[in-house]
């Protein structure tokens, strides 16, 4: 009983964080983030100052901790996960809540807005590369423990070329205008098919 009281306060303040991730995004694109206070986000909110800080410690937080909350989401999807489905369906299976976002055009806008904002700000910049680099880890070692192989370099290169799949999908997708799901689906076959040709026996033509 007690654990399942701790899981709902648990989803109760990652509820309240996203809430408030999103109404700080709005504000430091719309005034720009050094422009924007605290304060402001808390009057935003509904909530004091100090109710805000109970949630995000600093400012730079509310910037970067929507990555926090989507690591929690990328490592629940991929625990949702068959155990025997091949790793490689499982990553783009994963990134589903991240392509159903950046469909969205007006969530894919506020998104390009906000990487503007990062990273013409050093701190926040190098703040944002770490904690990428932590979500990276944090999925590759869930995929080893998956496949029960910790000292396995495959699995930790695999979801290393799938991030950079997403990476790709997304960059191909703000420049074209192009569907962010067709995007990542080309991407990953593309991977997929280096994947298969290697492994094809030497000497095989097609003919």
């Amino acid at each position: 009983m007690e654990d399942r009281q701790n899981s709902l306060r648990q989803r109760s303040r990652r509820a309240v964080q996203a809430e408030l991730v999103e109404l700080a995004q709005g504000l430091f694109v719309e005034r720009g983030y050094e422009s924007t206070t605290v304060d402001d986000i808390a009057a935003a909110a509904g909530m004091s100052k100090r109710t805000v800080f109970r949630y995000f410690a600093t400012k730079e937080e509310l910037v970067l901790g929507k990555y926090d909350l989507l690591s929690d989401e990328l490592l629940r999807r991929l625990r949702e996960r068959p155990l025997g489905e091949p790793l490689w369906t499982s990553l783009r299976r994963m990134f589903d809540g991240v392509v159903a976002y950046f469909a969205d055009n007006a969530h894919a806008s506020r998104a390009a807005a906000m990487e503007r904002v990062v990273t013409s700000t050093p701190a926040l910049h190098a703040a944002y590369l770490h904690r990428v680099s932590r979500m990276q880890a944090e999925v590759a070692a869930l995929a080893c423990a998956r496949a029960k192989s910790a000292d396995d370099v495959g699995p930790v290169a695999v979801v290393g070329a799938a991030f950079a799949c997403l990476a790709a999908a997304r960059a191909a997708q703000a420049s074209t205008g192009r569907s962010i799901e067709l995007l990542l689906d080309e991407a990953m076959d593309a991977v997929a098919g280096l994947r298969r040709e290697r492994r094809a026996p030497q000497g095989h033509h097609e003919r």
